[in-house]
């Protein structure tokens, strides 16, 4: 009532926090309020039965077998990216050994050469090194500042993704090339500018979102075995 009339005016309604506790006590003490309100048992999906026993309707049981199969689905997505993770770990510590053996620059680039493609399915790698003479054999060529416009600038230390400009490094191989790893590499003192790079036949063999931790790795071990011998 308006107060200018005389009357008394009322205060706003105060709304009581309940717990799950509170709930299931009043639905206990007064079973009807639920049994007795067909459009809320609707809205749950759920229907009384013989003796006021409330069951499950079907899509309570849709919902609840949806999210089942949502928390499956998941569940099996995540096992299978650590068993991924670890089978691709695996296969590059094993790669590692093998580079490890190598007797000179040309067996080094051979041995990851092949060992991209016997363990990881790829269609090649190649080492590259910029330089105004000759390169160690295996090794491609490339003129100077040729690393950073493959990368796409000085700062860059990898670029993953399909890349054109790329493609030759890969020599005859080239056209079965979808998707490349390429990453800078450092090697002897002073040091000279090189590349690693590794062409895969799948579009999403490498792409910009991909972690590049393991590349990076391989790339280091190359970087420091060439080290053994002085280029000629």
């Amino acid at each position: 009532m308006d107060g200018s009339q005389g009357g008394i005016e009322e205060a706003p309604l105060q709304t009581a926090h309940l717990e799950p506790s509170d709930v299931r006590r009043f639905l206990s003490d007064n079973p009807e309020f639920l049994t007795g309100d067909a459009l809320l048992l609707d809205e749950l999906g759920l229907k009384v039965a013989g003796g006021n026993v409330v069951h499950f309707g079907q899509s309570a049981i849709a919902r609840v077998h949806a999210a089942h199969q949502r928390e499956a689905s998941q569940r099996q997505l995540l096992e299978e990216t650590a068993q991924a993770n670890f089978s691709a770990q695996a296969q590059t510590h094993g790669a590692v050994i093998d580079l490890l053996d190598a007797r000179n620059h040309s067996d080094l680039a051979r041995r990851i050469d092949e060992l991209s493609q016997t363990r990881f399915g790829l269609a090649g790698a190649v080492i590259a090194l910029e330089s105004e003479g000759s390169s160690p054999a295996g090794w491609r060529m490339l003129v100077e500042g040729q690393v950073d416009l493959l990368l796409g600038g000085p700062q860059q230390m990898t670029r993953m993704g399909f890349a054109p400009t790329a493609l030759g490094l890969f020599g005859d191989r080239a056209g079965r090339v979808q998707s490349v790893a390429m990453l800078r590499m450092a090697i002897w003192e002073p040091s000279r500018q090189a590349l690693l790079a590794f062409g895969a036949m799948d579009p999403n063999g490498f792409t910009e979102d991909m972690g590049t931790e393991l590349v990076a790795f391989l790339a280091r071990v190359v970087e420091r075995t060439a080290e053994r011998w002085p280029i000629l």
